[in-house]
């Protein structure tokens, strides 16, 4: 599916709180899914002044670009498919845009001339249903960084939301402003 609108709830966590989470919604019993999530921007930054961000995300062999923008019902998402050599010439400086990602560009007023590589994140995923959602608990490293996170995938805003609170609360966990992973990997950077 080239768009998909992707309604979705995140928590930063603490490592003790992503322990208590992973044991509480019985997350050992899951495939460990793999992932690393190569990013890109402009050097001045035009996708995330748009609230928007581009990346490949590599996962099972595969390989997948992703252009997200916000969407008055979360995030609306393209994707299109790559080849491991398209991946590979993507970081390398080679950007071929497939016809989806190319069309949504080419109405922000971005060529594939003007995107830079950022880098990659890598993360060690799990993932259940639970009360007709999606609840996700993520271990992240980029640089010398290493996070934790909850996220939880939903058909509906109010229903999502509803067992978002719910897990947070039941677990004592505070809600925590959570900037998605691009944000947080560029961030490091400029920490750095």
């Amino acid at each position: 599916m080239p768009q998909e609108i992707e309604i979705e709830f995140k928590n930063l966590l603490t490592e003790a709180e992503f322990n208590q989470l992973y044991k509480s919604l019985d997350m050992e019993n899951t495939p460990v899914i793999q992932q690393v999530n190569h990013y890109f921007e402009t050097k001045d930054f035009q996708l995330k002044q748009l609230g928007s961000a581009l990346r490949i995300r590599e996962k099972n062999g595969k390989f997948q670009s992703t252009l997200k923008q916000p969407h008055a019902d979360g995030l609306l998402e393209t994707h299109d498919e790559l080849t491991e050599q398209q991946a590979k010439a993507w970081l390398q400086g080679k950007i071929t845009l497939g016809p989806e990602i190319s069309k949504q560009l080419q109405e922000l007023g971005i060529s594939a001339a003007e995107l830079v590589y950022g880098g990659a994140l890598e993360t060690v995923r799990r993932e259940r249903r639970y009360l007709e959602t999606t609840v996700v608990l993520d271990k992240s490293t980029y640089g010398s960084t290493t996070d934790y996170e909850l996220e939880l995938e939903a058909h509906s805003y109010a229903h999502g939301e509803h067992v978002f609170q719910s897990v947070l609360s039941e677990h004592g966990i505070g809600k925590r402003e959570t900037p998605n992973k691009i944000q947080r990997f560029y961030d490091s950077l400029q920490n750095r």
